[in-house]
């Protein structure tokens, strides 16, 4: 008989209340959602569970009961959501928890509040909202008093850190607390801050140039696979390989890349977890873009964008979308790249993942700023924006790729020059003419007879001109209202 099968036959004994046997249901399916047992999670909240989002009835219950209910059924339909990219997922489940928060708030339960708090920041997590979960955690930690509680606060916070870009702090909070996770606490646990670790390490070595932290990154990632292993945590294993691929792909090991993939592909499938098998697809589609795979690279991040689609708009999606932006790039499709890098430039705008924008934004640069696809003004204009967009990031790679960047498009503005690559005394006019014909239609709100008239030629010519030579331009000109005929105008007296 097995743990689960244990803690079910409490559920028959004759001595239990009915609000006793719901208490200890919603117990047992935080435990289950903590070791990523989804689909057993549900069954364990059987009637209490309608679907994911899904207000169950708790009409009956004591009032902190229903409170934990409402909890738990919150916090499961955000990982369910997350996992099969479920459209609206996460606001039902904020909704609720901010329910069921409202309630160990007016009981004066500080602990269920401290903890009702860290799951809604779960999910403004998942949405890319990274400054809100940071306030939720940040407060969770402050007030809760249970160390298996407060530990696992501290890795969701972490967690946030990271993936804002704010790498250091993310080191300097899980180092801080490393005696937390001696061999007290439980496998998964340890796994989870292992885990962690390794991701933080992994992204500062290849900032920083430190070979000692990508070695070190290794070490951690195969004791986090290790511990989850114990602890039986199969879709936390897998998500481990993940991210131990890719770092062997950074370090130029993509057999050993693409092993990791498929042992974590087969968990995740599995599983049925769409989402994070996406994310598995889309790890693959960069180890193709490093071994000029464009083909299979194409097909297969497009596999990742579908099902992310499927889901809300998430800092996920968006950096899936820059990596689809990028093997169209290489593949010479400039305009589907452009279409795609600007969309997952505003998907993670729209979700409140500045720092995922900003990288869309810098792609959009670095794949088409050297050439004449974008034009000056185009490229002077984003590079503004990702700069903004990153002005709090502490990535050094993301600083690293800014300034590269500013390279590119001061190139651009300074115009071509004699001697440099490529040079035709053609390419240097049409640039220069692209230039002043974007500023005049800028200048005169795409009206065509007055940018025509600020450059001084003639309507005609200007028309003819920006409809054989400077086409991407043409979205800027002003659609002209169709007019009325007379006769219409008599008709309409």
């Amino acid at each position: 008989m097995n743990l689960a099968d244990i803690e079910l036959k409490k559920l028959e004994a004759p001595t239990l209340t009915a609000n006793e046997r719901v208490l200890l249901r919603c117990r047992m399916a935080a435990d289950q959602i903590d070791s990523g047992q989804y689909e057993v999670a549900r069954e364990t909240l059987g009637e209490w569970w309608g679907g994911t989002g899904q207000r169950p009835h708790v009409e009956g219950l004591d009032e902190k009961v229903a409170a934990e209910v409402l909890l738990q059924v919150g916090a499961l339909s955000g990982w369910i959501g997350g996992s099969r990219q479920e459209a609206g997922a996460q606001e039902a489940a904020k909704d609720l928890i901010s329910e069921s928060l409202t309630v160990f708030e007016s009981l004066g339960d500080s602990e269920r509040v401290a903890i009702a708090h860290s799951e809604l920041a779960l999910c403004y997590w998942r949405a890319g909202g990274y400054d809100e979960a940071r306030v939720l955690f940040t407060g969770a930690f402050e007030n809760l008093k249970e160390t298996i509680g407060r530990a696992k606060v501290l890795l969701r916070l972490a967690t946030v850190e990271f993936s804002a870009g704010r790498h250091n702090d993310a080191l300097a909070l899980l180092k801080g607390n490393a005696h937390t996770f001696d061999e007290q606490m439980s496998h998964a646990l340890r796994g989870s801050f292992h885990n962690q670790l390794a991701l933080v390490l992994k992204q500062l070595g290849t900032e920083e140039g430190r070979p000692d932290y990508l070695d070190r990154a290794i070490i951690e990632f195969t004791a986090a696979i290790h511990h989850y292993e114990q602890a039986g945590h199969e879709r936390y294993r897998a998500y481990c390989e993940n991210n131990l691929a890719n770092l062997l792909r950074k370090l130029g090991h993509y057999g050993k890349a693409h092993e990791q993939l498929d042992r974590a592909g087969a968990a995740f499938s599995k599983h049925i977890d769409a989402g994070l098998l996406a994310q598995v697809n889309e790890t693959r589609a960069q180890v193709f873009i490093d071994e000029k795979k464009y083909r299979e690279a194409e097909r297969i991040i497009a596999l990742s964008v579908r099902t992310l689609e499927k889901g809300c708009g998430s800092a996920v999606l968006a950096d899936a979308l820059t990596t689809q932006g990028v093997v169209w790039a290489r593949l010479g499709d400039n305009d589907k790249s452009i279409e795609v890098l600007n969309r997952a430039l505003r998907v993670a705008e729209e979700a409140g993942a500045l720092s995922n924008a900003g990288r869309a934004a810098l792609t959009l640069i670095e794949e088409h700023g050297a050439g004449r696809v974008l034009t000056q003004g185009e490229l002077s204009r984003l590079y503004s924006h990702a700069e903004e967009l990153l002005k709090g990031t502490q990535d050094a790679e993301d600083t690293g790729r800014l300034r590269a960047c500013a390279r590119v498009v001061m190139g651009r503005l300074a115009g071509l020059q004699v001697g440099d690559k490529n040079f035709t005394l053609y390419e240097a006019v049409y640039e220069l003419e692209a230039k002043y014909f974007e500023q005049a239609l800028e200048e005169a709100g795409g009206s065509v007879t007055r940018a025509a008239k600020l450059l001084g030629i003639r309507h005609q010519s200007f028309i003819a001109m920006l409809n054989l030579r400077h086409q991407k331009l043409l979205p800027k000109r002003r659609q002209l209202e169709k007019r009325l005929h007379s006769s219409t105008l008599k008709e309409s007296k």
